[in-house]
């Protein structure tokens, strides 16, 4: 885990980040003539990380760069934070002190956020030469006037709770079905202070969840369906926001294996929206944020064994409904909808469910965004995009046209769980929104959650995308 601190002071032997402008002066900064005469020539020659070896000790130039808006000078500041941080564990270093002389607390709290993501990595079950894989930057030091101790403390709170998130997702179901993935949770609420409830087979059988328990007959092991609610005192919001996250633990397709060639080895993935969720009400509870916040977590692991549901089977879900199940892949939608009707009871202000949901949004917009579409005013939609780019996790928003609902109907039951071969993830999110009757949005992950290689801070495997946008949007809420 990578440790943020603020420091008003600075030894001649501390590794250093100096953040500056071109027309910063850096003639008192203890460089030689050489090194001065080295560090401007590149400056001139425009380029933004300038590094000096300085043998007891590393120097690194951030020169800042300015672009046309101002989330994406932010976004260049944390792909820079990566790159440097790249350069202090090729060094050895252990720790950095990042020195602010321009006078920006955002852009440097930036910096340290791209340094300390780009420092993750997921090492529980490598044995051999665990020293030489492990980075060896452990300390990111922040010696700015401007950036103040809640800053420093509100940011390592964040970047944890993304880690956590990243841990969660990398966890095999070998060691994560969905019983453990409750029981992380729970861990999570004991150390933040929120209150978690775990539903068990029986709970879960008591309430008819059907869609819930049809996925879950292919499997040995039970589902569960977790609650977590932050409820401070001075919470601003009168309702609730309901976060819902789909918790598979892994996903073979069903009965409809997945076709696609090597399509299952990323199917611990399927439980990053579960992750997400947990998370964020991690990070808000340690943060001790004034709103109140509940999540739904419907957890199980989609096989094809036992006694699994099989296509032509009629599904009667929690709030009532039929559903005639035609793809067994088509598993996340089954286990939302029984959640989403169950946040009912809460009378949210908004709920937003966040899901691995379908290869369509993935195969639109890639790994570069996430797919949303709801029934959420402009207002909600619009505050949720502006924290989107801020933290440079971006919205995309599909259409949400009716005509897309015609594409589930069937002749034997109220509905059928896929849309056919156009618009998967428009028609995917048509069929959520059948359990809604609030404000709602809904949040396809497929794309940035888990990735194949390491892009910019954002590791190989699980990502943790979506964690630090909602805590964003939660940070900035009015009522």
């Amino acid at each position: 885990m990578t440790v943020i601190k603020h420091t008003d002071s600075i030894s001649a032997k501390d590794n250093l980040v100096l953040v500056v402008t071109a027309k910063t002066d850096i003639s008192k900064q203890g460089f030689s003539a050489a090194e001065l005469a080295y560090v401007k020539k590149q400056i001139a020659a425009e380029e933004h990380i300038i590094n000096v070896n300085q043998y007891e000790r590393r120097v690194t130039i951030y020169v800042e760069e300015k672009k046309k808006e101002a989330y994406q000078t932010l976004e260049a500041c944390r792909k820079a934070g990566n790159r440097i941080c790249g350069v202090m564990n090729t060094a050895k270093v252990e720790a950095v002190t990042i020195v602010d002389l321009v006078g920006n607390a955002e852009n440097i709290l930036a910096l340290a956020e791209g340094m300390a993501l780009g420092n993750y990595q997921f090492l529980y079950y490598r044995q051999n030469d665990i020293k030489k894989l492990a980075n060896s930057l452990k300390t990111i030091n922040l010696n700015s006037k401007k950036v103040k101790a809640d800053d420093v403390k509100h940011l390592q709170i964040i970047i944890d709770a993304t880690c956590k998130a990243r841990d969660l997702v990398n966890q095999p179901v070998n060691h994560l079905n969905a019983e453990q993935l409750a029981k992380e949770f729970e861990k999570m609420g004991k150390e933040a202070g929120f209150k978690v409830e775990v539903f068990n087979k029986a709970k879960i059988t008591s309430l008819k969840m059907g869609g819930l328990l049809a996925v879950n007959r292919g499997s040995i092991d039970p589902p569960t369906f977790t609650v977590m609610e932050w409820k401070p005192k001075n919470a601003k919001n009168k309702k609730p926001y309901v976060l819902v996250g789909k918790g598979v633990v892994y996903d073979t397709g069903g009965l409809s294996l997945k076709p696609t060639a090597n399509s299952m080895d990323e199917m611990k993935c399927d439980m990053a929206g579960g992750a997400v969720v947990g998370c964020t009400i991690y990070a808000i509870a340690k943060a001790n944020l004034p709103v109140h916040v509940i999540g739904l977590v419907p957890a199980t692991d989609n096989r094809p064994g036992m006694n699994a549901y099989v296509p032509g089977d009629i599904i009667t879900m929690y709030n009532g409904m039929t559903v005639e199940m035609l793809n067994a892949d088509a598993e996340g939608r089954m286990i939302l909808a029984d959640a989403l009707s169950y946040a009912k009871k809460y009378e949210p202000a908004l709920a937003i469910d966040l899901a691995t949901l379908t290869g369509a949004a993935a195969a639109a917009i890639g790994k570069y965004g996430i797919v949303t579409m709801g029934t959420a005013d402009k207002r909600m939609h619009d505050a949720l995009k502006k924290s989107g780019e801020h933290v440079f996790e971006r919205l995309v928003e599909f259409p949400f046209w009716d005509e897309y609902a015609d594409l589930l109907k069937t002749d034997i039951a109220d509905m059928k769980n896929i849309g056919g071969p156009v618009a998967g993830a428009i028609t995917a999110g048509k069929f959520l929104e059948k359990y809604t009757s609030y404000p709602w949005l809904h949040f396809d992950i497929a794309g940035p959650a888990f990735i194949n290689a390491p892009y910019d801070y954002k590791p190989k495997g699980g990502t943790g995308v979506g964690v630090r946008l909602l805590v964003d949007f939660l940070s900035n809420i009015k009522g």
